[in-house]
């Protein structure tokens, strides 16, 4: 049996004490909450604050987790040529504690932006609907599974 390949990622809300969420500009997915790829042999919390300041400049603890997705769909990745495997991802909310705003070579711009004004910036559906589910958090933990390419469709949705 061959092992299966996965990508496993973090995903960080960061609000400071105003209520504003911390958002990154990526090159190919424009506006997005800070994370990315766990390394191996990271564990889940220390991989999302490396992500968040190394994306961002902000360090940060990582308080709770608020979702779980999988992204079941296997794509070609930016340059039309790897293929990107099967994602899981975890959200979590974090708090800033330090650092300052700065882009890196991922990001091309780094803001605090109002709760309120966040959707208006994220164009990528997944991203949407995982900001969506940081802010209708009850307690329960969101589960969906969903695919990206060639469009937006989730596949499964439950609370755990």
């Amino acid at each position: 049996m061959a092992m299966p390949t996965h990508i496993v990622a973090v995903g960080g809300f960061v609000e400071n004490v105003q209520g504003e969420i911390l958002l990154v500009k990526t090159q190919h997915n424009g506006w997005v909450f800070p994370g990315g790829q766990v390394e191996a042999g990271e564990n889940l919390t220390d991989a999302l604050m490396r992500e968040i300041q190394e994306e961002s400049g902000i360090d940060c603890i990582v308080s709770h987790l608020i979702g779980v997705y999988s992204n079941t769909g296997m794509y070609k990745w930016h340059d039309g040529v790897t293929d990107v495997p099967t994602k899981l991802m975890l959200d979590f909310v974090c708090r800033p504690i330090g650092g300052l705003l700065r882009t890196s070579e991922e990001t091309s711009e780094v803001r605090w932006v109002q709760k309120e004004k966040v959707l208006e910036l994220i164009h990528s559906p997944a991203i949407q609907t995982r900001y969506q589910a940081y802010l209708d958090f009850d307690g329960s933990i969101p589960y969906l599974e969903y695919v990206t390419k060639p469009q937006f469709d989730i596949r499964h949705d439950r609370r755990i």
